[in-house]
């Protein structure tokens, strides 16, 4: 019977979502999206939505990653979904503090090299067309 309790239990927490915080900063020229915890597939949509709610037509996107610590494959697609409309709407993405575990998955599916990553805020701002980043400054 204990291998039984153990796999429910097991089952039970893998439907349990998992923490994650999301934060939009919206400003005239765009906004600062800021992630932390672990993005996957009981979670992808909550952040999906957040960022969706926040999106400025013509104006960037910086998703600053710096507390994000886990991101399974149903993250990945969030951000591919979120890319697309981004250039659709003529904005652009720029992700920033993209840590160890991300930044892996990123690279093995080929994706780091589609998108735009800066190492902090500062540097993604100043990436920015010059009169958009002296408003997001």
């Amino acid at each position: 019977m204990p291998v039984n309790l153990a796999l429910a239990d097991l089952l039970r927490t893998a439907a349990m979502p998992t923490a994650l915080s999301v934060t939009c900063h919206p400003s005239p020229a765009g906004v600062l999206v800021t992630v932390a915890g672990e993005i996957d597939t009981t979670n992808a949509g909550l952040l999906e939505s957040a960022i969706a709610r926040a999106l400025r037509p013509g104006r960037p996107l910086i998703l600053d990653l710096h507390g994000l610590t886990f991101m399974d494959s149903s993250g990945l697609h969030v951000l591919l979904r979120v890319r697309a409309e981004v250039l659709a709407r003529a904005g652009s993405l720029h992700l920033v503090s993209v840590r160890e575990r991300p930044a892996r998955l990123l690279r093995i599916t080929g994706v780091w090299d589609t998108l735009d990553i800066h190492d902090s805020v500062a540097e993604a701002v100043a990436a920015l067309v010059p009169p958009l980043a002296a408003d997001l400054a």
